[in-house]
């Protein structure tokens, strides 16, 4: 894994990513996997897609610092099962992975706020 890039301009377009505090994200490696709240309180854990991930930290995220995009590679999400939906009739389809994801499945962090 690799951590070098910064701001929004450093994402993929069609990247895979979930949104983390640093402190989150360093509790998700020490348990070897990110296991959101959304996990036990709604089924499954949030991403974006990077085109999507400038849409979610203005509504969600909005003023918060520290804030990190961690990439992932779908390929090494194991028997978690991503789902593309729009869970909250926003009109846009989000990508869901319904299981811890592995932190080794993180391939790059990307420092947003």
């Amino acid at each position: 894994m690799t951590d070098h890039a910064t701001g929004l301009a450093g994402l993929r377009p069609d990247g895979l990513y979930h949104l983390s505090s640093a402190d989150e994200w360093t509790a998700s490696q020490a348990a070897g996997a990110i296991r959101a709240e959304s996990l036990d309180t709604e089924g499954f854990v949030h991403c974006s897609w990077g085109r999507q991930v400038p849409g979610t930290v203005e509504r969600h995220f909005s003023g918060v610092t520290g804030l990190l995009a961690l990439e992932i590679d779908p390929g090494a999400l194991g028997s978690v099962e991503l789902v593309e939906e729009d869970s909250y009739g926003s009109g846009q389809a989000y990508p869901h992975a319904y299981g811890p994801i592995p932190a080794a499945a993180v391939l790059d962090t990307v420092a947003i706020s």
